[in-house]
């Protein structure tokens, strides 16, 4: 089982949230891999160049070091337009940077691990987890 971590993960992480990284302990421990997706790097580095802060900066830099960033893909594009279509004509609006996580997650069969399960909760073959609210 891999989880994706979306940027409300990945700060809580950071900033030790004790729910958060017991979750991340047990899911370890069961075998469960991470990734980071490449939309939610760009998030959290556009954050750390707007407020910068090199401590912060280098705790990313080890975080993303042991975790990894996954890439984007041809066909991760277009499973993005598939989801964009569907929510769409169901009457749903999400934003792209969501929509971009939700592909790479379906694409790369990875469980989404994310605050905002409303902004995924209306995507086909999404599989989404709370660890920070449950």
């Amino acid at each position: 089982m891999t989880y994706a971590l979306d940027s409300n993960m990945v700060i809580l992480l950071l900033n030790s949230n004790a729910s958060v990284v017991e979750k991340r302990k047990k899911a370890v421990q069961s075998g469960a891999k991470f990734i980071i997706p490449p939309i939610v790097d760009y998030e959290i580095c556009r954050g750390l160049r707007y407020n910068p802060s090199k401590a912060k900066e280098q705790r990313y830099s080890e975080f993303v070091k042991h975790y990894g960033i996954g890439n984007m893909t041809s066909s991760m594009w277009k499973i993005a337009v598939s989801i964009y279509v569907d929510l769409k004509k169901k009457g749903f609006t999400v934003g792209d940077a969501d929509i971009l996580i939700a592909a790479f997650c379906v694409e790369n069969n990875c469980i989404l691990v994310t605050r905002n399960t409303k902004h995924f909760v209306n995507i086909d073959d999404l599989s989404i987890v709370n660890w920070a609210d449950s």
